[in-house]
């Protein structure tokens, strides 16, 4: 519940205390934040009747002076400039500014300034810098995320942007826990270790007195990790419910978009998906898409019975207790559409794109050695017909991450028949993913055959046989977790920034991802949670991917690379 919680928290302590008729002005950003964590139907129980963009109120003039004006934004240049110009001709009758991270001096002066007719009731800072979509996953949607790929010597100015964001909302975090954290880095990755000592500086020197919460307990572990030390993960077809709605849907602050899937009515053409408020997607986030088709099939039952049950009505208190239901009674029909809705359009995507078949060949060059028989797999799927480009792609990228020491003559032949097969692909995405990501590149043990532990514990899985084919994947993460647990992190591979070290185990552990999370890694830190070994985990990234967004940033990135190159 923890980082809901926080910022359920922060938007409740700014709506209930200004009385009245309100208008809550947020920015594209906000509007993430606040829309996670808060249903339309409870603004309105706040007195919220209007939610505006603040770029979009600029531009209007109507004269609202019987509305309070409720700002919740990011303290960035262009917000201010907006204020500004909107304090110096109010439309509202109260303005109330909340920021949801610190402000510094020179903004603060410039509303003093603007605020010459005195509508400025209080400015706060509220610190919910990030978009809570789970209990313990939060992200930060930066549009540039591509930017974390980008070699050193590149270095644009959009790579500082990026890290700027990233410092904003992880310390924003850590305000909202009231916790200052001991911060550790990916060695191998510049921008992890770029964003870590800037993280450091802000909380250590220049706002410590922010951040000294005279906590006496032990400190929590903030770890920076690259994405790029484990590109397997994105890159792999999901087969539990809400990793799988994401990868074959989309989803964007816990709203669905079904709009292109044929005729639906226009109230289901986006769906929420949220664990907050819906208990059926709650209990089922998690679990196997065969098992989800069973749960859906109980909840229609449910719902046949409540249905027939209201259709005997026959009495004036039969008519009474049907009216009084008839609320709960349309959300579940609701639910019960919206999941059969989605459950339907994956299955029928899974069947279009004989993802079973390639899911299977995915899993095991994920998870399986032997380079003879994966060539020769690849090679057939390449060949076969229904199987779609992005997922051709997808095979070679995976057989290139795991061979690409062993059969280096095997990958140019299948280079060279993706080209052939599907042409829509650059030549020189794949070799730009092992420059970024291949074995030298990585930190961690990605397939298990490195380190003595892992490849006794593969054999013995090798030997136990495994539940299910298509999810035995487990992110690099879980091991990561596990060597957090187990006090085995390598200060070598991990070092701590400044001179701040750990003793002992600590009680609260964010990992943040460099390059984005992907909700199969959420799921491995909710049943790590579950399990209670007395650490809590929390994890973030700068956006959240599927295979489409990962393949996507790295189109960009190879774009802005080939281009600087060619400058150079």
């Amino acid at each position: 519940m923890v980082l809901v919680s926080a910022a359920r928290e922060y938007v409740n302590r700014m709506l209930q205390d200004i009385s009245g008729m309100k208008v809550l002005i947020l920015d594209s950003q906000t509007v993430s934040i606040v829309s996670v964590v808060y249903s339309q139907s409870e603004l309105l129980q706040k007195e919220v009747f209007l939610v505006e963009l603040v770029d979009s109120i600029s531009k209007s003039k109507e004269s609202m002076s019987h509305l309070k004006a409720v700002y919740f934004l990011r303290p960035t240049l262009e917000n201010i400039q907006h204020l500004r110009r909107q304090l110096a001709n109010p439309r509202f009758g109260e303005s109330h500014l909340f920021f949801s991270n610190m402000l510094k001096d020179t903004q603060i002066h410039i509303l003093a300034d603007s605020d010459e007719q005195e509508v400025v009731q209080q400015v706060q800072e509220y610190y919910a810098d990030f978009v809570a979509i789970d209990p313990y996953h939060f992200t930060l949607n930066i549009p540039s995320n591509h930017m974390y790929m980008l070699p050193a010597v590149v270095d644009p100015p959009g790579l500082q942007q990026l890290c700027d964001r990233i410092v904003d909302g992880i310390s924003a975090v850590f305000l909202a826990l009231k916790r200052r954290p001991v911060i550790r880095y990916q060695r191998t990755s510049d921008v992890a270790k770029r964003i870590a000592q800037e993280t450091s500086k802000l909380m250590y020197q220049q706002e410590s007195g922010l951040f000294d919460f005279r906590r006496t307990e032990m400190s929590p572990l903030l770890l920076i990790v690259d994405r790029r030390d484990d590109p397997v993960t994105p890159l792999l077809n999901q087969w539990t419910y809400q990793a799988m709605v994401h990868e074959l849907v989309g989803i964007h602050d816990n709203k669905v978009d079904l709009s292109s899937t044929g005729k639906l009515p226009k109230d289901q053409q986006e769906v929420v998906l949220s664990s907050e408020q819906d208990a059926f997607f709650k209990a089922n986030m998690y679990e196997n898409f065969g098992d989800i088709g069973m749960s859906i099939k109980r909840m229609v039952d449910d719902f046949q019975q409540v249905a027939k049950s209201n259709q005997n009505i026959q009495t004036i208190e039969d008519m009474a207790k049907f009216v009084d239901s008839y609320p709960e009674y349309r959300k579940m029909h609701g639910n019960v559409s919206k999941h059969v809705t989605l459950v339907t359009e994956m299955s029928k995507i899974v069947e279009e794109r004989k993802l079973m078949l390639v899911s299977e060949r995915e899993q095991d060059l994920a998870c399986n050695g032997g380079q003879v028989a994966a060539f020769e797999a690849v090679t057939n799927l390449l060949s076969n017909e229904s199987v779609s480009d992005i997922d051709r792609l997808r095979l070679v990228m995976l057989y290139a991450l795991r061979y690409e020491k062993e059969s280096p003559v095997q990958l140019m032949q299948l280079f060279n028949k993706l080209a052939s097969r599907s042409p829509k692909y650059k030549t020189g995405l794949v070799q730009f993913l092992l420059k970024q990501a291949g074995v030298d590149k990585r930190t961690g043990d990605l397939y298990g055959n490195r380190d003595l532990l892992n490849i006794a514990r593969n054999m013995a899985r090798g030997l136990k046989g495994v539940e299910n084919v298509y999810t035995q994947h487990q992110p690099l993460l879980f091991q990561t977790m596990e060597s957090i647990i187990k006090g085995r992190l390598r200060d070598v591979d991990y070092p701590f920034v400044g001179n701040h070290f750990q003793q002992g185990r600590p009680q609260d552990v964010v990992i943040f991802v460099v390059g984005g999370t992907t909700y199969e890694e959420s799921r491995s830190v909710a049943l790590q949670n579950a399990i209670n070994s007395g650490i809590r985990f929390i994890l973030g990234g700068s956006v959240v991917l599927n295979s489409k967004r990962f393949l996507k940033d790295l189109e960009e990135a190879q774009r802005i690379a080939k281009s600087s190159t060619n400058v150079v």
